[in-house]
């Protein structure tokens, strides 16, 4: 079944991408939740003519996107948690870390937030990935240190 997409659907696509799906999937969960249509060849028409319209503003936003990937690369993010020794009392994710860049200057939606081998529970350096639009991915390095 094929499906243009209404909205970004995890580990799936983003917004306007043509994806082939099961119909299932499709039919029972994608179109009743409004994250989807069917893509008949009019919908496929329409979606072009948006496109071509969109194109040119997809630009200044993927500008703007390097932008801040430039800038969250520049921090230098420690995150300060309560530690016995070098295992966490509880953990660091994605959260703490949209929370510590927001500090640092820059606001980041927490969704966008992959934090490397998920949460964190233990004292030291981390890496993270940080999508900012569909085409960039800002990599960024933290630390967790003892409070």
């Amino acid at each position: 079944m094929e499906l243009i997409l209404k909205q970004d659907v995890e580990n799936l696509g983003f917004k306007d991408d043509v994806v082939t799906v099961k119909n299932g999937y499709g039919r029972n969960f994608l179109i009743p939740t409004g994250q989807a249509v069917l893509a008949t060849s009019s919908a496929k028409k329409v979606l072009a003519e948006n496109l071509k319209q969109r194109a040119y503003k997809e630009a200044k936003l993927i500008a703007d996107a390097n932008k801040i990937a430039e800038t969250i690369k520049g921090y230098e993010i420690k995150i300060a948690s309560k530690a016995g020794g070098d295992k966490l009392f509880g953990s660091v994710s994605n959260i703490d870390l949209a929370e510590a860049i927001a500090k640092a200057g820059t606001e980041v939606d927490k969704k966008f937030i992959k934090v490397t081998g998920g949460t964190v529970k233990r004292l030291g350096k981390y890496e993270a990935s940080v999508r900012l639009h569909r085409n960039v991915v800002a990599d960024i390095t933290f630390e967790v240190i003892a409070e």
